[in-house]
C-alpha cells in the first residue's frame, strides 16, 4: 500500500495543485482514464470545502490530503481541523460524532455551500464517507483500480 500525503495552507489557489496531484497519483495507481475527471472534480470540491471551513473559522492549520493506492482501490482522504462545523444537518444524522452539536447560527453562511459541495461529491463518487468529530472532519472517497498491470 503506497500513500502520498499532501498538506497545504487554506488558500484557494492551492486547491488546483491538490487536484493535479490527485489526478497524477490516481492515474499511476491504475484508476481508469475515463474516471480521472471525476477524481479531479471530487478532490477539488472536497479541498475547496475544507479551505472554506478553515478560512471562515479562523483555523490556521493545513488541509490534509492522503492519497492511498491499495490492491483493488485508490482512496483519497481530505481532512479539515474545524471542530463542530461542516456537516449539514441532513448529513449529521447518519454520521457518528457529526458536528451537529455546534450552534447552527455559527455556520449559517457555510451550510448552503457545504450541502452543495457534499451533494456534488456524492454525485461524482460512488464510495464516499463523511465523518466528523472534535478534531475536525474527513471526506474519504475511493475508486476501483484496473486489474491490468500499471506502468511504472
Amino acid at each position: 500500500m503506497a500513500t502520498v500525503e499532501l498538506r497545504f495552507s487554506a488558500q484557494p489557489e492551492h486547491v488546483r495543485t491538490a487536484r493535479l496531484v490527485a489526478a497524477a497519483v490516481a492515474r499511476r495507481a491504475g484508476v481508469d482514464e475515463a474516471v480521472l475527471d471525476e477524481v479531479r472534480l471530487a478532490v477539488g470540491e472536497a479541498c475547496s470545502r475544507a479551505v472554506g471551513l478553515h478560512r471562515s473559522n479562523g483555523v490556521t492549520t493545513p488541509i490534509r490530503v492522503a492519497l492511498t493506492e491499495e490492491e483493488k482501490t485508490f482512496s483519497i482522504e481530505v481532512g479539515d481541523e474545524v471542530p463542530g462545523a461542516g456537516v449539514a444537518a441532513a448529513d449529521a444524522a447518519g454520521v457518528p460524532g457529526a458536528r451537529a452539536s455546534a450552534p447552527a447560527e455559527d455556520f449559517d453562511d457555510a451550510d448552503g455551500e457545504d450541502e452543495m459541495g457534499l451533494a456534488v461529491i456524492r454525485g461524482l463518487v460512488d464510495d464516499v464517507e463523511v465523518s466528523a468529530g472534535e478534531d475536525g472532519g474527513t471526506i474519504r472517497m475511493s475508486w476501483p483500480v484496473s486489474s491490468a498491470d500499471v506502468l511504472s
